[in-house]
């Protein structure tokens, strides 16, 4: 890498929930088109051109591991998944630390809707480490979010539960760039059963 090019972004996949209200499937593990829903995920942050991909796992990590092929993914297992997504974007943030990662495109394993296109769109506006970029969906915020590296430490710190990077985002909201991505993306999370309609 030359000095004048930027430090490449990491997709980051939050991909540990236990699918509670799904009767405690993962969601990872949700049958969509014909493979795990982690699968596709990974798919979608690769196709838009991130070439680091860091999965966080929890629920069921070693049937995760063993039905989905996720390549050369770096696997992060979060001891502490039922704590809520907050442990799980610290775990995934500690795990990209002296990795020269100049910012973390996070993505959620349940919002099948949103694909390269939209996330393609995220990554084409990383400036560097300072930078701070969400999709927008009729100009609400929403994911993915590109987190550069001179924030994870103010994220990590604010990260509790399931508001992962929310109470931060929050207090950071005049230097959020917001990138409209409702053309291409529909946002939806596979939460309930009703959800599981939107699998494919």
């Amino acid at each position: 890498m030359t000095e004048t090019e930027a430090p490449p972004v990491a997709g980051l996949l939050l991909a540990a929930g236990g699918g509670r209200r799904l009767g405690g499937r993962p969601k990872a593990l949700l049958p969509h088109r014909g493979r795990p829903l982690v699968e596709y995920a990974v798919g979608v942050l690769r196709a838009a051109g991130c070439a680091r991909v860091h999965v966080v796992l929890g629920a069921q990590a070693a049937a995760v591991r063993e039905r989905a092929e996720l390549g050369d993914c770096v696997l992060v297992e979060n001891p502490d998944w039922a704590d809520g997504m907050g442990s799980s974007l610290r775990a995934g943030l500690d795990s990209l630390a002296g990795t020269g990662a100049g910012a973390a495109l996070v993505s959620l394993v349940d919002q099948p809707g949103i694909g390269p296109e939209a996330v393609a769109r995220v990554l084409a506006a990383y400036e560097g480490e300072a930078s701070l970029v969400s999709a927008a969906y009729d100009g609400v915020r929403g994911h993915p979010v590109l987190l550069g590296a001179a924030h994870w430490p103010g994220i990590a710190a604010t990260a509790t539960g399931d508001r992962g990077a929310r109470a931060y985002l929050k207090d950071h909201e005049e230097v959020i760039g917001l990138i409209e991505c409702g053309d291409v993306a529909r946002p939806y999370d596979i939460d309930t059963e009703a959800d599981l309609a939107h699998l494919e």
